[in-house]
């Protein structure tokens, strides 16, 4: 039976050779940093030596205390929860919206356009994304030059926490709703073309479709998404958040995200333990996180669920 077994795997292989080797790039990474690093968890709870490694002086939890005693473990906690929640939400919604309007183009030289458009800002780096940023807020950028053209005071941007809200979700959905757009497009363009030809001999409009036809059909595609994301909910884009933020003290309170806690305490501390503990944590809870929302998404959209 085994050997059966094997002779069907190497067939397979065989068979599908240059899919699978498209495919190693891809598993050797996995294994690399998914499964060889687990062992490493145990520095948490260590005092991590760097001349000893794995086996440093056991600490237990007292990694993990150092992390919750803090008095700033709300602030970022709340912060990363909140920011990440309005980047799933409104980046969702922008993307189904695009995927939609894309759909219903019909010029293919005006699609390619549009999408190559929409779709380069993914690989714009946060580094780059920042000096632009910089170029339109600071205090003689370019907005507050067009603000004093309209008669107003210019505005202290990176002053005002409060705008720091609207201003990294704007910049999440213009980096990455062109790229997860094509993702629905790629499942909008799969739907059964006789579904839209019967609602048409029944007298349907294109918006009576789209509602009734392509939104139901999109769900369990945005549904597999949106876990994918929120089993990520308690880990920021530390990329973004630190080349758009960086140090500033007078934003720290509404964009200060754990992971950038994080470099900063390590920074200043040098213990990798502390890192590795609150990565373990953010771990678990993104755990907990994906297997609780995907037994919600299984009652309503069961091919929606991951498992």
């Amino acid at each position: 039976m085994c050997l059966n077994g094997l002779q069907k795997v190497v067939k397979e292989i065989c068979a599908n050779r240059m899919c699978y080797l498209f495919l190693l790039p891809a598993v050797i990474y996995t294994l690399l940093f998914g499964y060889f690093t687990l062992p490493y968890m145990v520095i948490a709870f260590e005092r991590y030596d760097f001349t000893k490694g794995i086996g440093s002086p056991w600490v237990g939890f007292k990694n993990f205390e150092f992390f919750f005693k803090s008095s700033e473990v709300w602030v970022v906690t709340r912060n990363t929860i909140v920011l990440n929640g309005l980047f799933i939400v409104c980046g969702t919604v922008v993307a189904i919206a695009l995927a939609l309007l894309f759909n219903e183009v019909k010029k293919k030289l005006f699609l390619k356009t549009a999408q190559s458009f929409m779709l380069f800002p993914h690989f714009i780096s946060w580094v780059i994304v920042s000096y632009i940023l910089y170029a339109l807020l600071s205090t003689n950028g370019l907005l507050n030059h067009w603000i004093a053209a309209f008669g107003g005071n210019p505005v202290r941007w990176y002053s005002e926490p409060n705008a720091w809200y609207v201003i990294l979700v704007a910049l999440y959905i213009v980096k990455n709703a062109g790229y997860t757009s094509i993702i629905y497009l790629a499942s909008i363009t799969s739907i059964d073309e006789g579904l839209y030809e019967a609602a048409v001999i029944d007298g349907a409009n294109r918006w009576q479709q789209m509602k009734h036809i392509t939104l139901p059909l999109l769900m369990p595609t945005v549904s597999i998404l949106a876990l994918m994301s929120i089993g990520r909910i308690f880990f920021a884009d530390f990329g973004m958040m630190y080349a758009l933020i960086k140090d500033n003290g007078l934003l720290l309170p509404v964009a200060d995200v754990i992971d950038t806690y994080v470099f900063r305490m390590m920074r200043v501390t040098g213990e990798p333990s502390l890192a590795m503990a609150v990565g373990l944590f953010q771990s678990a809870v993104g755990f907990f996180m994906v297997y609780g929302s995907n037994a919600l998404a299984k009652k309503k959209y069961p091919d929606g669920a991951l498992f």
